[in-house]
């Protein structure tokens, strides 16, 4: 989301919790584990019937959230969770006995199938080939964000790996932040959500549209995916919508939003509603998120 969109109460909100004076970004696992002694505790854990998830809110203080029967997307049974805040030894005494989990998506690394357009695979040709002035990648060959696709798509399925950055001083909207523009009009929000309540503006959310039916947010730091079956609204011969555009999103190999209606678009993309294809949009909200392995197959 961007900032100028939000009602003013939310702007207030965004400004008390971000300070105007953001905290570092660490977009590296090498980078968060040098400089903070939390990212080793931060986490998700699981043993008989529990899941617990451990989120780093800086200076020595952590939040763990409890699931029964296990993880999200891994046997939780979607019951209320139990919050514990408290400091490193505390902590501990609450995982103790249990695992610590380092899960990964079931379509990481998945390839392009035939006839698919391969927006970007890490080299300078896709770079060049399918993004608009102004991208950029990491010398390790990311995508960084901010950029619009040169090719623009109607119905089509669309999959797109992702890595938030480490935030730990930051909080809510202020910590990871940007969006997944699906025709440049949707978006399916990336947030460093891990461990929150899986809100419409938070990670798997749309925006204005609906929540995901779980959280499916993994660790900061953590490679993600969202795999995106899209078909586009319909509009008659003057330019009227007759049916609203549809998405399935899966989160991490999980169904979070299946065949859900999107009755308009979302404020900050690059286009409003329109029979026309539109691009993808991987928003800027200041944020360093990095993007892999991403490719279409138009409908």
């Amino acid at each position: 989301m961007k900032l100028h969109h939000l009602p003013l109460a939310l702007m207030f909100c965004f400004a008390a919790t971000s300070g105007f004076a953001k905290g570092p970004a660490y977009p590296t696992a090498e980078e968060a584990a040098e400089k903070e002694p939390g990212f080793a505790l931060q986490g998700e854990y699981a043993g008989e019937g529990v899941g617990i998830q451990v989120i780093d809110l800086s200076e020595g203080k952590f939040r763990a959230v409890k699931h029964n029967g296990g993880l999200p997307g891994a046997g939780w049974d979607k019951s209320d969770k139990t919050e514990t805040e408290g400091d490193a030894a505390a902590i501990k005494e609450i995982i103790a006995g249990l695992k610590k989990m380092e899960r990964k998506s079931p379509t990481l690394g998945a390839k392009a199938p035939e006839g698919a357009v391969v927006l970007f695979d890490g080299s300078e040709e896709t770079l060049k080939s399918h993004w608009k002035d102004g991208a950029s990648m990491t010398d390790d060959g990311l995508l960084t964000q901010g950029v619009t696709s040169k090719d623009t798509f109607g119905s089509h399925q669309l999959h797109v790996e992702f890595r938030l950055p480490y935030m730990p001083h930051d909080q809510g909207q202020a910590r990871g932040n940007s969006g997944c523009y699906v025709q440049g009009r949707y978006e399916v929000q990336m947030l460093d959500s891990f461990g929150l309540k899986g809100l419409d503006n938070e990670c798997g959310g749309i925006y204005k549209a609906a929540p995901p039916s779980v959280n499916m947010c993994l660790p900061p730091l953590s490679w993600q995916t969202y795999d995106i079956d899209f078909t586009a609204a319909k509009f008659d011969a003057d330019g009227k919508k007759t049916e609203n555009a549809r998405v399935t999103v899966k989160h991490n190999g999980i169904v979070i939003h299946d065949n859900i209606e999107l009755p308009s678009g979302t404020p900050g993309g690059v286009g409003g509603e329109s029979p026309e294809p539109g691009p993808l949009f991987l928003q800027n909200h200041g944020d360093p998120v990095r993007y892999r392995n991403i490719w279409a197959v138009k409908k």
